[in-house]
């Protein structure tokens, strides 16, 4: 399977996206041959925006963990009424921006 395709995205449920493979356990906290997930690109790119590398490791490592999240919650109630068409533009979140 390529790195993108067109399916359903596990995390807001569209369906007919353009979807890419998420690391459950980002490959940098050594989740090289953990579970990934099938994520549309504003799903994946909303996540690598508000969460750390580390945060996604030690607790955000599941689709469930990361549906509780109060951060990306509101999100994922906006993204689900989204046409699958729909580009968005994601910056960093303060907190994020702070924690390099």
């Amino acid at each position: 399977m390529s790195k993108r395709a067109i399916g359903a995205c596990e995390l807001c449920a569209r369906k007919n996206v353009e979807i890419t493979i998420h690391h459950l356990t980002p490959k940098e906290v050594g989740g090289t041959f953990l579970p990934t997930a099938q994520l549309c690109i504003p799903c994946h790119k909303q996540i690598h925006s508000l969460y750390t590398n580390d945060e996604l490791g030690a607790r955000l490592n599941s689709i469930e963990e990361l549906r509780k999240d109060e951060k990306i919650h509101a999100f994922i109630k906006w993204i689900r009424k989204q046409p699958p068409t729909k580009l968005i533009k994601t910056k960093k979140s303060h907190e994020r921006r702070k924690k390099r």
